[in-house]
């Protein structure tokens, strides 16, 4: 059960995100990852760990050059190819926090959020989680994969804890791996609503990754660990808004989270004025086949809520559960 100091910051983060309106967060994602490290047994694990932060320096250095808000690194993006599962732990006893120091300080210089996917040991237990780095290079929170799979929880714990992250543009989720194919899991994140769901993973997913944006109504970022499908961001319709390619291994985009997503059944008129009133003040985007669309605020000033209010306009999670509650009334 979460505290009920918790359920009231977000509620007071949440008014305090209407009010400023439109909500502009520049995110990048690189793919490739650790894999990309390989290593030899002539090496020394502290060489293997000076040559992963050698490889990170490098990658952040393209990317910083776009001045981005969220930075999202690949699942196990500290961890180089080629070490089996006994030498990769031999490898975590002198890893140590000196990756995520590293990237710790790349978040601070640069003013932005940094999250990666770790594995990592607490009180004994191992855990494979993506960690999130605030804009002062503090740990802003930490997920714990909730399904490894059944050889992964040989050596590490599942946890049973899904909780956003709060950062300053708003609110995120973390997914890894093998997590996305877990109904439950999305479910939760579905009511917990997030602006942005980060999902570190060797596994790409596939269409998946457009189920949960779209089931959640978030922005949904991969930061895939391998070179052979693409890293990508997602908005929350489902449609990628930017991939990395065969040329560059990262992806940028800029998103707006003041956005919702309405359905078409009984708001046709009611969205024609509302792009009538304030024309590129507003985006209606429609992705076509689904009868949703995403109203989006470009107001400086006037939240998606209050033009949704100012119109009527019924938001998409309402009509569902007024059909649910009308079906109930015909079922015999």
């Amino acid at each position: 059960m979460r505290h009920p100091f918790y359920l009231i910051f977000i509620a007071a983060f949440a008014i305090a995100l209407v009010a400023q309106a439109k909500n502009p967060v520049k995110i990048v994602t690189i793919g490739g990852g650790g894999a990309a490290v390989s290593v030899n047994n002539r090496m020394s694990y502290q060489q293997m760990v000076d040559q992963m932060i050698d490889h990170w320096r490098g990658q952040l250095s393209k990317v910083l050059l776009h001045s981005p808000d969220l930075i999202l690194l690949t699942e196990a993006c500290d961890r180089p190819s080629g070490l089996t599962t006994a030498e990769q732990f031999e490898y975590y006893k002198v890893r140590k926090d000196q990756v995520k120091d590293f990237l710790a300080s790349v978040a601070k210089d640069n003013h932005c959020y940094i999250a990666f996917g770790t594995k990592r040991e607490e009180n004994g237990n191992w855990w494979n989680s993506c960690i999130l780095l605030d804009r002062h290079g503090k740990v802003a929170g930490t997920y714990n994969k909730n399904f490894p799979t059944i050889q992964e929880m040989n050596e590490i714990m599942p946890s049973d804890k899904a909780e956003l992250l709060l950062c300053d543009f708003g609110t995120v989720a973390c997914a890894v791996c093998f997590d996305l194919n877990f109904d439950e899991l999305r479910e939760r994140y579905a009511c917990q609503k997030p602006d942005i769901i980060l999902f570190p993973s060797m596994y790409h997913g596939g269409l998946e990754q457009s189920k949960w944006a779209y089931s959640c109504q978030a922005y949904f970022v991969c930061a895939y660990g391998f070179l052979n499908a693409p890293s990508e961001i997602r908005n929350p319709l489902g449609e990628v808004v930017a991939s990395s390619t065969n040329y560059y291994n990262y992806a940028v985009a800029t998103v707006n989270l003041d956005r919702k997503l309405v359905h078409l059944d009984n708001n046709w008129e009611k969205l024609t004025s509302l792009k009538k009133k304030y024309g590129d003040q507003v985006s209606i985007s429609d992705p076509g086949c689904i009868g949703a669309v995403m109203i989006t605020s470009e107001h400086d000033s006037i939240s998606v809520g209050q033009m949704i209010d100012e119109f009527g306009i019924q938001l998409l999670d309402d009509y569902f559960n007024q059909s649910r509650a009308v079906r109930e009334q015909y079922i015999l």
